[in-house]
């Protein structure tokens, strides 16, 4: 039968375990708080046009490969768990260089030094990730219990997509920018506090290490599924530049939980290619409602589908890329589900500013092509993935 379902292991849920899930939670969400408040901040602030608004937002999304073909060496090279909390902290020092141009007159509007600073935060979270996710979580549950690890933390880190956006929402209007950036520091401080409270034992490092490899990097077989995957993150960074309400990510939380739900009774037996196209098509009728009607209604459901079609689209395509790597590549089909989502995000949030300028429909238009284009070309990805997996 061409159908799957991650089991439930009550073992898998140990103190190490939640707190490697909560630090990956805290993690994403001082990303994601600069979602919805960083471009006004450029903008007022900072005084960048759009189109420089757009670079600097999807700088992020290049700074993400910049140290991944160097993981697989420091993680061996160095304790995998300290590369994790110095990536961490490079993230916190790149949010201290936004803090500090906010209060600063002489490089306000010092694009060259923006634009480096989102690439260097972009690719500390990259590397961070990376290893909490192909090297850290793994490490922390039983060898038959990985793939469920690997689906339960990634929820972790979906959360925090309508979480980080929400705090960052309450706080900005009422207390600044300034306060934002700070609160996403004290959110990836305790992501450190929590993985150093877990004690991963020394490995000694194997004999010959490449410094450049692509281990816990990319996986090149899985090159169909990131393009295809690719297409419905695109759409949504698209959706993400647009100024969106509190209650638009509290919607979009809702769909994640109802996404939950319906994997484990409503998908549970069904068809593996269900899920995938049950959610393109609810994120293309998200899309399709904004576009065609201003109910109020609209600004509930709209949401609400489209954080069902990210979180059953996302976690399913997390278990094709494991279930494509071959034996040791489990970590490295981690980071290249990683990056497609964040890329994905990073690059649709820049275009959505610097090609589009924000104009709504011209920019829900576009998602809604990368949908439709995902939806077809998934009709050959899953052939593909059939006669590909490993697993």
């Amino acid at each position: 039968m061409n159908s799957q379902n991650t089991p439930v292991h009550i073992r898998l849920w140990h103190h190490d375990f939640w707190r490697m899930a909560f630090a990956n939670l805290l993690l994403t969400m001082s990303v994601y708080m600069l979602i919805p408040t960083m471009p006004l901040w450029l903008v007022s602030s900072q005084h960048l046009s759009l189109t420089e608004t757009g670079w600097v937002m999807g700088a992020f999304g290049i700074g993400l490969f910049l140290f991944g073909a160097f993981t697989s060496y420091l993680v061996q090279r160095f304790r995998r768990n300290m590369v994790c909390v110095w990536a961490v902290l490079l993230m916190m020092l790149c949010l201290g260089g936004f803090y500090y141009l906010d209060g600063s007159q002489d490089d306000a509007g010092n694009l060259t030094l923006l634009l480096v600073l989102r690439v260097l935060f972009g690719a500390a979270f990259g590397l961070a990730q990376m290893v909490l996710a192909s090297t850290l979580i793994i490490d922390t549950s039983e060898s038959f219990q990985r793939t469920e690890a690997n689906h339960a933390a990634s929820w972790f880190a979906r959360f925090s997509l309508s979480l980080g956006p929400m705090t960052a929402l309450i706080i900005g209007p009422k207390l600044g920018f300034p306060v934002v950036l700070l609160v996403a520091v004290g959110c990836a401080l305790l992501a450190v506090i929590l993985i150093l409270l877990v004690h991963f034992p020394f490995r000694a490092p194997e004999e010959h290490i490449h410094s450049v490899s692509l281990d816990r990097f990319l996986l090149p077989q899985g090159f169909v599924l990131y393009v295809n995957f690719l297409l419905v993150t695109l759409a949504a960074g698209l959706v993400l530049s647009l100024p969106l309400t509190l209650q638009f990510y509290s919607m979009m939380m809702v769909g994640f939980l109802m996404a939950i739900l319906a994997q484990r009774f409503v998908f549970r037996e069904a068809d593996l290619k269900s899920e995938v196209v049950s959610g393109l098509v609810l994120g293309i009728a998200a899309l399709l409602m904004s576009l065609t009607r201003s109910q109020a209604v609209v600004g509930y459901v709209s949401p609400l589908f489209m954080g069902f079609a990210l979180g059953i689209i996302g976690s399913r395509f997390l278990l094709f890329f494991i279930k494509l790597s071959r034996h040791c590549q489990r970590g490295t089909s981690q980071s290249t589900y990683m990056l497609g989502w964040e890329s994905g995000l990073a690059f649709g949030i820049g275009l959505g500013y610097a090609v589009f300028q924000m104009a709504r429909e011209q920019v829900l238009y576009t998602a809604l092509g990368l949908a439709v284009a995902a939806l077809l070309f998934y009709q050959y990805t899953h052939r593909w993935f059939l006669n590909h997996k490993n697993r």
